[in-house]
């Protein structure tokens, strides 16, 4: 004999009435206040969405609001982290976020830019909770994996632009960035160079997948790892000068760097000049991102290039997806080394 289970209405409306116990309200509030209704006070509804939260209700008001026409708007957002410092005037973070700008409203759809400690991600949530957007799309993943596989363990209808990562649950679009890593350090392998220097913040899964490619460069030209040839730099280049100072005042045999960002690169340019190393003659330097900037630096910088347009359109596609119901995969786009004069 088959059990009898509650259909997925039934059990809303279980989990609707155990909201309106702890609340102290009616279930008819509950649903008010979930739909967004102005009948519901403000102390309220906020007592009622931060139950709804906790027992995993997933409200998600954007999708109910796009589909009555009333929300037309998707959440931008760019988390701040406190190790990494990057800051949403970063070339790249601007590119990207234009990038999603230009075909959000290719399509008609409005942009709700929003910054959020990347600490507390669920944050980022309410803004869906809230109906104030149908969707998000998170540029960057930072340290904070879990926090994503919570939202999309909610249902949220959520997409990142960062690295695929194991067990992962929600949507991703990136680069190559394994490709992009061994693409710079090969490169300045094949140009003779042998005391390869790493910049840059590996905690971060980017940041560490362009590692791994620099080490898959070094093995297969029978070059040993070095440890001390790597400098956790953040992507503040001002916090992180005087440590590059130093780096490079102690590692005089380095001829080559690969830095995961055009101002990483940048930077470490200025640090040699400042040490008396000439770049390209002494040590060549290669960046990433390959921002419009490269082109026109002293001397134009040699850099990994990422598909920023086609990024923008490709997570807007990708949550496109997910708001009708459809199953939404990571995307890994492809990645090219731009050759410049920092290493010819």
């Amino acid at each position: 004999m088959s059990a009898e289970y509650p259909s997925k209405q039934e059990q809303r409306r279980l989990q609707m009435s155990d909201i309106a116990r702890l609340a102290g309200v009616s279930v008819s509030t509950v649903s008010r206040a979930l739909s967004g209704s102005r009948l519901v006070n403000d102390e309220t509804r906020q007592r009622i969405t931060e139950l709804a939260r906790s027992l995993n209700y997933s409200i998600n008001l954007g999708a109910q609001n796009l589909r009555l026409q009333k929300n037309n708007t998707v959440a931008v957002v760019v988390p701040f982290d406190a190790q990494s410092r990057q800051h949403i005037s970063d070339p790249f973070f601007l590119s990207i976020v234009g990038a999603i700008a230009d075909e959000l409203t290719d399509r008609g759809i409005d942009m709700l830019l929003s910054r959020v400690d990347a600490e507390r991600l669920d944050l980022a949530a309410q803004i869906i909770d809230s109906g104030k957007a149908t969707g998000l799309l998170v540029i960057g993943q930072w340290r904070h994996h879990d926090q994503l596989n919570d939202m999309a363990a909610r249902k949220l209808p959520v997409v990142v632009w960062g690295a695929q990562m194991p067990q992962q649950l929600y949507c991703n679009v990136g680069g190559d960035n394994r490709l992009g890593g061994d693409l710079a350090t090969r490169h300045l392998l094949d140009a003779g160079r042998r005391h390869i220097a790493f910049l840059g913040d590996a905690e971060l899964p980017e940041v560490m997948m362009r590692r791994a490619g620099y080490w898959d460069a070094l093995e297969r030209a029978g070059q040993p790892r070095t440890p001390g040839l790597e400098l956790k730099a953040p992507f503040d280049v001002s916090s992180g000068r005087a440590a590059m100072e130093r780096f490079f005042a102690e590692h005089r045999a380095i001829d080559g760097v690969v830095a995961c960002s055009d101002l990483l690169a940048l930077q470490a340019i200025q640090v040699l000049r400042s040490l008396d190393r000439e770049v390209p003659a002494d040590v060549a330097v290669c960046g990433y991102d390959d921002m419009p900037l490269a082109a026109y630096c002293d001397p134009p910088l040699t850099s990994v290039h990422q598909p920023v347009a086609q990024a923008g359109a490709q997570l807007v596609e990708q949550l496109m997806a997910l708001l009708n119901g459809q199953t939404a995969l990571p995307v890994t786009l492809p990645v090219h080394l731009v050759v410049r004069q920092s290493a010819p």
